[in-house]
């Protein structure tokens, strides 16, 4: 027979049942407050009582969201295998890392995609927008800044900006064979403007605006 401990002994060596009572109360006490670690095979009691006990959500719409990430199956997911709310965050944080260079690659691509295919639109084919983007990009190099061409081109709508400026028709000056009459340099910087001088680079176009500043300027 094992020794029984003296803390269950009273004063005259007998068993002191008070004590051993207590010492059994204690006990189940504590095993009652203790966290059942659960498997497979364990009722949804067990595994709730876990769950709540490492700080797993009482619902999966109490975990934290993200606007990358943000899904309600996600985190379902989430749930069902029992994630606290900063492992969650945690997830968030390693997926953001990864995927953003990522994500970002794509929406610039698809960005580019959707400017090109409106440029295709407004254009009416590839072969035109092609043909026209080359006409914009003589236009802007005789014409314009860089920072402000650049700037322009930046977007589809700036492109289609600059492609109607450049096909603008300004009203031409009626002159004689030899003669540039009341011709103001803004006059002749609108007639510049015009395709017949940059783009066609009409003989007898170029040479009335150049008779033009001389008669200005000389």
């Amino acid at each position: 027979m094992e020794q029984i401990p003296e803390k269950f002994l009273d004063e005259n060596g007998e068993l002191n049942t008070s004590a051993l009572i207590k010492s059994y109360c204690e006990l189940e006490k504590k095993m009652g407050s203790m966290i059942t670690v659960p498997s497979d095979d364990s009722d949804d009691a067990t595994k709730q009582k876990f769950n709540h006990a490492i700080g797993v959500p009482d619902d999966a719409s109490e975990y934290p969201t993200n606007a990358l990430f943000d899904d309600e199956s996600v985190r379902n997911e989430f749930y069902e295998i029992g994630l606290t709310n900063k492992q969650v965050e945690k997830i968030y944080d390693i997926a953001e890392k990864i995927l953003q260079p990522t994500l970002h690659d794509l929406f610039e691509l698809q960005t580019q995609t959707n400017a090109i295919n409106e440029l295709k639109k407004f254009f009416g084919s590839t072969q035109k927008m092609n043909d026209a983007m080359k006409e914009i990009n003589a236009f802007g190099e005789r014409y314009l800044p860089e920072s402000t061409f650049n700037e322009l081109c930046s977007t589809p709508q700036g492109i289609q900006g600059l492609y109607k400026m450049m096909q603008a028709q300004e009203p031409e000056v009626l002159l004689d064979k030899n003669a540039t009459e009341n011709l103001s340099d803004d006059d002749l910087r609108r007639m510049m403007r015009d395709p017949k001088y940059w783009r066609d680079q009409d003989p007898e176009y170029v040479r009335k605006i150049e008779n033009g500043f001389k008669k200005l300027y000389s």
